[in-house]
């Protein structure tokens, strides 16, 4: 099938990518020239595993072209994907002017019929907004051939977008339309091995609120979790240990229930505040959203509170060697990430940071701005040099089995770990020497 995506961000290059590889012939479209001219040149414009072998292997091929051409764009598929950026602002106001704008172009240009599928996460109703701008301008330009309009929300993690895509757990269809349930049905095929348990159609509203919602429920476990952590903190009890005996029952399962620094990322804060804002216009408060939000923010500056209190509340003149800047592992995004958090807050107590991360360091560089008291550090290892403890902040793999003993002759004595992450074992942190701090594992037990 001939398809275009319009956006070429995580999600939509993502997408693309694994379309080309199913064998799908795929023209992926942005507004940004740049973008589109250093893909052409086969550069990467994001951090995502697999994916830039995909893309190159889906361009060698032939299947996988990119343009920044508007008209060819909207001229090429049989269906056309709406993937483009709908940032939401502090008080939840979703900005659609992206998708409004593809959806006008499409209108301006498509000259045959076509299945126009809106990916992005957008408010409900989003998919009639753009069935009237479709439906106006086709109008305007006296076109009768049929435009239909979809809603399919995607559902990749950062990070693991590649194996989301090929592997989808469901695939959520929203369309009331015979035809366009059957196109959808057929460009999905190769992804889904159980249709009956895979692949989910129901009304367009429907599954524009089941995205919302689907965040919306994984915010809320892991500030659950952080609220949890600190009544284990209090009671004496270790988070690690409670979450194996919560995960296990079938009714909760396992994940999205790691305590931590909070969450990040392009997603769940947005549209926690985005369904919020939508159910207080409609006259209905959200209270449970809005206490998960406000954990989160809260749970932001936990590592600074253990450091503060390990620190006699005097930070000044310390040297604290950060690992991790991306909001989470396997990604280069900085977007909501918690390691802003701590290190506005480490800078406004006067201390020094030693920042290492194996992909984000760009990004972050390109927020923070060049300081006398950052030193951005090409290995983990020198970032310890010199440090006087450790904030691990994001749960890269290449962190989670450290060499303790040789760890603490790099830190300054006494050595300390403040463990964002719960990565540790604290007991063979201890045994090295290091004091260990972990996120509702109370304050470490070389010091009681």
């Amino acid at each position: 099938m001939k398809v275009t995506i319009f956006g070429a961000g995580y999600v939509g290059l993502s997408f693309a990518a694994c379309l080309a590889e199913a064998g799908h012939e795929v023209l992926c479209a942005d507004a940004d020239p740049a973008r589109i001219e250093g893909l052409q040149g086969g550069r990467m414009p994001l951090h995502e595993p697999g994916l830039e072998a995909l893309v190159a292997s889906g361009v060698a091929a032939g299947a996988l072209r990119f343009t920044a051409d508007e008209r060819a764009a909207c001229e090429h598929g049989e269906l056309l994907f709406i993937v483009v950026n709908t940032p939401a602002d502090a008080q939840g106001r979703v900005d659609l002017r992206h998708v409004i704008a593809v959806a006008a172009a499409i209108g301006r240009h498509r000259d045959r019929d076509a299945l126009v599928v809106c990916k992005s996460t957008a408010p409900v109703g989003t998919a009639a907004q753009v069935e009237a701008v479709l439906g106006g301008e086709l109008a305007q330009r006296g076109a009768r051939h049929r435009i239909a309009v979809a809603v399919n929300p995607e559902f990749l993690r950062e990070g693991s977008a590649v194996r989301d895509c090929r592997r989808p757990d469901r695939v959520v269809i929203g369309s009331e339309d015979p035809w366009a349930i059957g196109l959808l049905t057929r460009l999905y095929a190769p992804f889904i091995q159980d249709p009956q348990r895979q692949l989910l159609v129901m009304d367009r509203r429907s599954a524009e609120l089941a995205k919302y919602a689907a965040n919306a429920m994984l915010a809320t476990r892991i500030s659950f979790m952080n609220e949890m952590a600190r009544v284990a903190e209090q009671a004496g009890a270790d988070i690690e240990a409670v979450r194996r005996g919560i995960g296990a029952d079938r009714r909760i399962g396992p994940d999205f229930l790691q305590a931590g620094v909070g969450y990040g990322g392009s997603c769940l804060a947005k549209d926690v505040r985005a369904l919020t804002h939508a159910a207080e216009r409609a006259g209905h408060a959200l209270r449970i959203l809005s206490a998960v939000a406000a954990t989160n923010h809260e749970q932001k500056g936990r590592l600074f509170e253990l450091m503060s209190r390990h620190f006699g509340g005097t930070l000044a003149g310390r040297t604290i060697a950060v690992w991790g800047l991306a909001f989470k592992a396997d990604t280069d995004d900085m977007r909501d990430a918690p390691s802003l958090v701590l290190l506005e807050r480490l800078w406004a107590a006067g201390a020094r940071v030693r920042a290492y991360d194996p992909a984000a360091m760009p990004n972050a560089r390109g927020i923070v701005g060049e300081r006398d008291d950052i030193r951005w550090c090409t290995t983990a290892q020198e970032a310890l040099q010199g440090a006087d403890a450790l904030a691990v902040v994001t749960e890269w793999e290449e962190f989670r089995r450290p060499d303790f003993a040789q760890l603490a002759g790099e830190l300054n004595a006494p050595p300390t770990i403040f463990d964002g992450r719960n990565l540790y074992d604290a007991a063979q942190a201890e045994s090295a020497g290091i004091a260990y701090y972990g996120i509702g594992r109370g304050r470490s037990s070389m010091l009681r």
